[in-house]
């Protein structure tokens, strides 16, 4: 056996410890058992404020007598991401390759839950949608799900297109990046977020599972009373320009930028 091997099989063998070892703990198997997965690269501004909506947000699954963990995955961070999150109480797993769908798929494999959560870091769920999404899970009939979103502050046109967007995210059942839940037993049925994708990786897995979920004679939901507050940062950290020339390659060349690390320069090139 060479060595990557034998480093591939140990950390096989971490994470199946790291599951057995919170399963115990959640001994009550009659609890729902919820996992809070937080991707994070360099968040050190914004991570703190986002766990601490989430800590918040969890007390609707503890008033339905559910169970919760959250685990946030330092992807590959130089900053004190993973301190702050060791900090708040998460528990931090490590992915070293920089992108946001091997971050998640980390943040999976170590995570105990019956269920997932996927939130990111700049991004501030709510008890209600946490109670919605309770709901969802009650129901017994939703495979996975997401929310529709809105951006924290004032501004007209970015509110015109994310009310674009969740209009087009509830009639074809794409979750938003930013906030996703889904049995973990189907996100692993349909082998997790796309790798090779850098950007666009949330619409691809919910292509997957709108399929899984037709299999299986179950719905994919979309919550809208509580939508997800999530950072609108990007519209100060890039130009218009800089949106519209990615948005038109990306078309124009039939999705092949979202392959490519360089060219998915607002989620990769660290600005913060």
């Amino acid at each position: 056996m060479c060595i990557q091997e034998l480093e591939d099989a140990i950390g096989v063998l971490t994470n199946i410890c790291r599951r057995a070892s919170f399963a115990v703990e959640w001994s009550n198997l009659n609890v729902v058992k919820i996992s809070i997965i937080v991707p994070a690269f360099n968040e050190e501004k914004l991570l703190g404020a986002t766990l601490r909506s989430i800590h918040g947000a969890r007390e609707a699954l503890t008033r339905v007598g559910w169970e919760s963990e959250v685990v946030v995955c330092d992807n590959n961070s130089t900053d004190r991401t993973a301190a702050i999150a060791r900090d708040a109480g998460a528990r931090v797993t490590f992915e070293p390759v920089n992108q946001i769908g091997r971050a998640r798929n980390a943040g999976a494999a170590a995570a105990a839950g019956e269920w997932l959560i996927f939130v990111d870091a700049d991004s501030h769920p709510s008890p209600g949608l946490f109670g919605n999404v309770a709901e969802a899970i009650e129901d017994g009939r939703y495979l996975a799900g997401g929310s529709t979103v809105c951006l924290d502050g004032d501004y007209p046109v970015a509110k015109l297109l994310t009310r674009a967007w969740n209009l087009v995210s509830r009639i074809q059942k794409w979750a938003p990046g930013s906030f996703i839940f889904c049995a973990a037993e189907a996100f692993r049925a349909v082998g997790g977020f796309d790798q090779e994708l850098f950007a666009g990786e949330e619409i691809d897995l919910f292509k997957r599972f709108k399929s899984l979920a037709r299999d299986r004679r179950k719905r994919i939901a979309i919550l809208h009373r509580h939508p997800l507050v999530t950072s609108a940062r990007k519209l100060h950290l890039y130009t218009p320009w800089e949106h519209i020339r990615f948005l038109a390659k990306t078309l124009l060349l039939f999705g092949s930028p979202l392959k490519k690390r360089d060219e998915c320069l607002t989620w990769y090139d660290g600005r913060r």
